[in-house]
């Protein structure tokens, strides 16, 4: 090329070749020229694409572009007990030269009760205040606008939550730090936590509300602080706010997240197990110190810690305790001892298996639900019935109606989950409707098995039809894959008296589903009732206030709210009672030995605030539901549906005449799912993304790039200014020099 440019001829007044020092600068400019067509900027500019080489949002300028804010994030858990204190630290660092608000969807423990928020811009620390959703909405909106710095935390569902960063300046770095209160998980004597990572996509059913005319157009914001890859629709009005743009795998990994648990159970610990992240585990004076092997991990599956008591230490009972001004909070857990029954005691059964074939079960996750429901299909008896029905964007049936357990009957079962194949939709409603409708048989127990990750935005619906439709049946949820809707399985196994059964890797199917299956192929512990000691049974709040059944290797869990009572006034007997089979069960706690520990006041609001939203899937005034729980979550200080936490900082940081980039953090598609059986071959639901192998920088804890932040990438970018400075600069030396040479043949030819 540089050949080809240094031969070329530019004619002055006399038609000689210029001098090599001119045919020099024609070449350089030449050279920029081509540069600056080349550039993927410019191109970005003149033909409406995105540049390549980091994260890009559109502006509200044509042909202009922003940088992503880059997310990283600490997780610190503090466990004493079975309660589990969570500290998480969001660093959102600004790598562009325009002023950015950050927005990023988010999951935590659908259980959690988060009561804490703080900002930190540099060694400001500026603390968080609950208000109702609307009111700090507002005061979030107007610290924007003044150009103050200003966080605010939503909760869209228990299980998802969205940060929102204002007025981040190039190069800055901004944490937001939340805190959440939560409780451990015990099944057959293992105890275990589970930290999600990532907001799956979810599956938004119905058509687009049309947007209200305030001035948008078609290519505006769906809705304020929205940015998600679905319009709200009439069956999910809040759809843009839970689908946050998706990374393509090819694209790498971001989101990176370091984790540290202090554990201290209260008990000799036989082993420590991380599922599905290699640890690092340290003893210090009976507790144990876990950190991630990695360093950091990317936000793409759920982290699942689970720990085993030595045989001789497993505790039967637990009661935690915290006094909170005049009233005194519990906290209890206590295990059953239930011998295993033998089978001629069982009830036959009608079991309906149900089962999720959509595109968001593709990979990993449709290959964990087949072999777990094969399992279950054998381990059925002849006096069992049962169904299988699978759903993607259609419902389907393997038999008309329930069937008798054979030998046929299972061949054509296998058969028809051999052939399943995960893609579509997931269109859950209709297969949960068929799935429960039907009187139960008398003699007979109804259960179905939902085996899904239950990725879908229209809870609600389907919380009303598990209420509504449910009747003797019992609904048992099978989480499947590394990051499920735990959310709606937890809710839909509580309203459907049965358990959520979680399944993170295929290894697992084997483990987690005999034991699931031993537990429904025994009778239950029913009809359990709590008695309080004399002086407290009338002023004791509990909740759940009644006690769901449980099966073998469960614990009864609750907690209560003892108003004007102090600590030290605490005694005598606890007394539990329910039917095992055709038995009368019991057991008596001491209520003055138990420990104390904070936290289980937010164990207990949080699961009041549970109870009072539940009351609106059995009839109760929405409008009065919204009241109650807002006032309830403003007493205790959580973030609801109705309240959020908001941090605005006095220092106005944004100058008037710089505007302000709205621009939401985009996620990871979880690990193990098909990115094409989820959006399609396009990809309706990816950012703009860089080309393979070109990841985001890589920002440490102190705000550093540890490979350095380069040149700011925005609208037009700093290179793209840069040549065109050069390239003009070329030009008028060229112009100059052409000048110049004319003026001297000139004066050579008059003399």
């Amino acid at each position: 090329m540089f050949t080809f440019l240094r031969s070329v001829t530019v004619p002055d007044c006399g038609g000689r070749l210029l001098p090599r020092a001119w045919g020099a600068a024609a070449t350089i400019l030449a050279l920029l020229i081509s540069l600056l067509l080349a550039t993927p900027a410019a191109h970005a500019q003149s033909r409406e694409e995105t540049p390549k080489g980091g994260l890009f949002f559109k502006s509200d300028k044509a042909g202009e572009f922003y940088e992503a804010p880059i997310l990283q994030t600490e997780v610190k858990l503090s466990v004493s007990g079975t309660i589990v204190r969570a500290t998480v630290r969001q660093h959102f660092v600004n790598p562009s030269n325009a002023w950015l608000e950050g927005i990023y969807v988010f999951p935590l423990p659908e259980q959690s009760a988060v009561d804490h928020l703080v900002m930190e811009i540099g060694e400001r620390r500026v603390v968080g205040q609950i208000k109702p959703r609307e009111e700090a909405k507002k005061a979030y909106e107007q610290a924007v606008a003044a150009g103050q710095h200003a966080s605010l935390v939503e909760s869209e569902r228990p299980n998802i939550f969205t940060t929102s960063v204002a007025n981040i300046r190039p190069g800055e770095q901004i944490v937001v730090e939340i805190q959440y209160q939560d409780r451990v998980a015990i099944d057959n004597s293992t105890y275990s936590l589970r930290f999600p990572m990532v907001v799956g996509p979810r599956y938004i059913p119905a058509d687009a509300i049309s947007l209200v005319s305030d001035g948008l157009n078609s290519d505006g914001p769906r809705s304020a602080n929205s940015g998600g890859w679905s319009e709200d629709t009439t069956r999910v009005p809040d759809a843009s706010r839970i689908t946050p743009p998706v990374l393509h795998p090819r694209e790498g990994k971001i989101n990176p997240v370091t984790m540290s648990i202090d554990l201290a159970p209260g008990f000799p610990v036989e082993r420590v197990t991380s599922l599905y992240h290699p640890i690092v585990t340290t003893d210090a004076n009976g507790s144990k110190t876990i950190t991630l092997a990695e360093g950091d991990v990317p936000a793409d599956r759920d982290f699942v810690l689970e720990w085993v008591p030595q045989a001789s230490t497993t505790p039967a009972t637990s009661l935690f305790a915290e006094q909170r001004g005049d009233d005194v909070y519990l906290f209890a857990v206590l295990t059953p001892a239930t011998a295993e029954k033998p089978r001629a005691t069982r009830l036959p059964r009608d079991v309906v298996f149900v089962i999720d074939t959509s595109g968001s079960m593709g990979g990993t996750s449709i290959g964990q639900a087949k072999a777990g429901l094969l399992l279950a299909l054998d381990r059925l008896t002849p006096a069992d019935r049962f169904n299988v029905i699978q759903f993607n964007s259609v419902t389907d049936s393997l038999f008309g109606a329930l069937q008798p357990w054979t030998a046929e009957t299972l061949r054509e079962a296998k058969a028809y989950v051999d052939r399943l194949v995960a893609t579509g939709g997931t269109e859950m409603r209709p297969a949960l409707q068929l799935a429960l409708d039907g009187e139960t048989s008398p003699g007979r127990l109804k259960q179905v098995i939902f085996l899904t990750d239950a990725a879908v935005g229209n809870e609600a619906e389907m919380f009303d039809d598990i209420a509504h439709r449910l009747g003797d049946a019992r609904l048992f949820t099978i989480g499947i894959g590394t990051a499920p809707n735990s959310y709606f399985m937890r809710k839909a196994a509580e309203l459907g008296r049965g358990t959520f059964t979680y399944i993170g890797d295929v290894t697992e199917v084997g483990q987690r589903m005999t034991e699931l299956l031993r537990k429904l192929e025994q009778p239950a512990i029913t009809d359990i009732a709590v008695r309080w000691p004399v002086g407290l049974q009338a002023n004791a709040e509990m909740y759940p206030a009644t006690v769901p059944d449980i099966y073998a290797g469960q614990p009864v869990t609750f907690s209560a709210r003892l108003p004007g009572t102090r600590l030290g006034q605490l005694n005598g007997v606890l007394a539990i009672d329910g039917q095992d089979g055709i038995a009368a069960w019991h057991q008596g706690v001491d209520i003055g030995q138990l420990r104390t520990g904070a936290g289980v006041a937010a164990i207990w609001a949080g699961a009041k605030l549970s109870a009072i939203e539940d009351a609106q899937w059995r009839g109760v005034d929405p409008a009065r539901v919204r009241e109650t729980a807002m006032a309830h979550a403003l007493a205790y200080d959580l973030v609801s549906s109705y309240t959020s936490l908001v941090a605005v900082d006095d220092v106005v940081a944004r100058p008037r005449d710089e505007s302000l980039a709205t621009t939401q953090v985009p996620t990871n598609l979880p690990q193990g799912w098909d990115y094409e059986k989820v959006f399609g071959p396009e990809g309706d639901g990816a950012t703009t993304l860089p080309q393979p192998g070109q990841l985001m920088r890589k920002i440490n804890f102190a705000g550093t790039p540890l490979d350095g932040l380069s040149l700011p990438k925005t609208a037009t970018p700093a290179m793209v200014h840069l040549l065109i400075g050069l390239a003009l600069t070329v030009a008028a030396l060229t112009a100059h020099l052409l000048h110049r040479r004319r003026r001297v043949m000139d004066a050579r030819r008059t003399a």
